[in-house]
């Protein structure tokens, strides 16, 4: 299989290394996520005027570059490199991947928002009593009028601080676990009824618990059909999860080479630690395990386009990044001591993040299981 990118794949990589090699430095970076905002706006903004990578999966038609997966795994690398907390993933992966496989009718108009960095989207659609089940809703939106009341509580809403739009699953129909009677619903982030508490996570984002208080939305406001709204969320998961993988591909590159660096300056009884073969072993093991993360988020990404492969691909490639950020990060630390957990150095910020994603959108118990019931015909 043909992994090789074509031209315009790679300038796009290019371009967004240089950019964030230049604007997104560690200190830079440091100092974005301690502000009041926890980001600099200004960088959005270059993402959407200067770069215009906010279009990348988008169809020219829709003013976007014409991309679709490979591109979202471009970007996302890059920013797992330079652990950019702007809110890529939740507004362009997830927010453009609910309007583009919903038909949604407003679509355009929304995907031109977020294009030109006006539209920022967080998916709020974990509750705390719901694990990795997505079904698992107490968030009810009954019928009035034409119309829906939406009611309900959902836990870290990752870029919900920022957001101009929240997307949201919630209970039309069924039992709190039932699969049939989801729904699926896009609303205004000051609409009436909307309340949130913000504050910071560990690895340098910003998330909020939202509150839905009789908060109404139109008939326009729905996303697909009404109660058949979960296999929409599994695909767009899929391809958020895929997302995240190469997202921790580039921040597990970082550790290793960051890790290896250390090792060839840091001395002990007058010679470099990275001449002790245990070392060597230990850091050739990491190298391992980047690259063959790398080879299983491509085949999840290619396989993001065909529904019958989709899910045991992303699943099997998520079980190896769960393992690889936990192997890699752990010895990263380990190599550089105590200090690789200061706030001072990259290592241990690399070691946040990909910790968080190791348990992003499922755990590696969560996906083995579903590999099993995908693959033996058990339920998924």
């Amino acid at each position: 299989m043909d992994f090789n990118f074509t031209e315009e794949q790679s300038m796009l990589r290019d371009t967004v290394a240089s950019f964030l090699q230049d604007k997104y430095t560690f200190d830079q970076r440091r100092k974005m996520i301690t502000s009041e905002t926890g980001r600099d706006p200004a960088i959005w903004d270059a993402f959407a005027n200067e770069l215009g990578i906010l279009g990348a999966p988008f169809s020219e038609e829709m003013g976007g570059l014409g991309g679709g997966a490979i591109e979202n795994m471009i970007v996302m690398e890059e920013f797992g490199k330079a652990l950019v907390v702007e809110p890529y993933l939740g507004t362009v992966v997830i927010g453009g991947g609910f309007l583009k496989h919903s038909a949604y009718a407003g679509a355009a108009d929304i995907i031109g928002g977020i294009i030109e960095g006006k539209v920022i989207i967080a998916f709020a659609y974990a509750e705390p009593q719901g694990r990795y089940t997505w079904s698992d809703l107490k968030t009810t939106a009954k019928k009035d009028g034409s119309g829906y009341v939406l009611n309900g509580h959902k836990a870290v809403v990752i870029g919900a601080p920022w957001a101009t739009h929240l997307i949201v699953t919630a209970r039309t129909g069924g039992g709190q676990r039932d699969e049939s009677g989801v729904s699926v619903f896009i609303v205004d982030k000051n609409a009436k009824g909307v309340v949130t508490r913000d504050y910071p996570t560990v690895d340098g984002q910003r998330a909020s618990e939202v509150f839905f208080e009789n908060v109404s939305v139109g008939a326009d406001a729905l996303l697909g059909a009404e109660g058949a709204g979960l296999p929409l969320v599994h695909k767009v998961l899929d391809e958020a999860t895929a997302a995240s993988c190469a997202e921790a591909v580039g921040a597990m590159r970082q550790l290793h080479t960051g890790t290896l660096e250390y090792a060839r300056q840091r001395k002990q009884f007058g010679v470099p630690i990275a001449s002790f073969q245990v070392l060597q072993h230990r850091m050739v093991d990491m190298f391992m395990n980047v690259e063959q993360s790398v080879s299983m988020t491509y085949m999840a990404t290619i396989k993001l386009s065909d529904d019958a492969e989709r899910a045991k691909a992303v699943s099997a490639a998520k079980v190896q990044i769960g393992k690889a950020c936990k192997f890699v990060g752990q010895n990263a630390i380990q190599i550089h001591g105590g200090m690789g957990m200061t706030d001072e150095l990259a290592i241990g910020h690399y070691f946040k993040r990909a910790t968080m994603i190791e348990g992003l959108y499922g755990s590696v118990d969560h996906h083995l299981r579903r590999y099993e019931g995908l693959s033996f015909g058990k339920a998924a």
